[in-house]
């Protein structure tokens, strides 16, 4: 089961609560969804976009007291079924192999970015994900990169190696 968000707190007296999602997968919280949380499971009775969360009314949570025993439970789901979407289990601890078939080293996080999410890799290079051709889901990331995008993240930790002689500055 994956993490997709986390009940905040209460909203109103019906039972309603605030939830904020870790997932841009907003289907999570769709009328008749099911997440699951310390044993429970809690089915989406309706939901509605609130100032960057959500208000959603759970089965079985219908007063104040229900929704305020709830709050601060985090919320699992089964991960969604999509060929067509990387996702960040599968792609922590995976090995990225560049497009010459050379090891890069494990993926230790996936760095949000306007632009494109970022690959953290264990020397803390930085590879876009756009530039991602093939994934076996946890083991292997193949990428096709430009030339020296790794030379950039050697240079950063090298630079003990670039003084001369006594170790001074140049």
């Amino acid at each position: 089961m994956l993490e997709v968000g986390r009940i905040t707190r209460p909203h109103g007296v019906r039972g309603d609560v605030l939830v904020s999602l870790t997932t841009n997968r907003a289907e999570r919280l769709r009328t008749g969804a099911i997440l699951a949380s310390g044993g429970r499971e809690f089915v989406v009775l309706h939901s509605r976009s609130h100032k960057g969360g959500w208000i959603v009314a759970f089965e079985g949570v219908s007063d104040r007291n229900a929704a305020e025993a709830v709050s601060g439970a985090v919320l699992y789901a089964e991960p969604i079924n999509d060929p067509d979407e990387l996702w960040v289990h599968e792609l922590i601890g995976a090995v990225v192999v560049d497009q010459h078939e050379i090891s890069r080293g494990a993926v230790v996080r996936v760095v949000e970015n306007p632009a494109s999410d970022l690959l953290e890799l264990e020397s803390g290079a930085l590879v876009p994900v756009r530039f991602v051709t093939d994934l076996l889901p946890a083991e292997r990331v193949t990428v096709d990169v430009p030339d020296g995008i790794f030379d950039l993240a050697g240079d950063a930790g090298d630079a003990e190696s670039h003084h001369h002689g006594s170790g001074g500055p140049l």
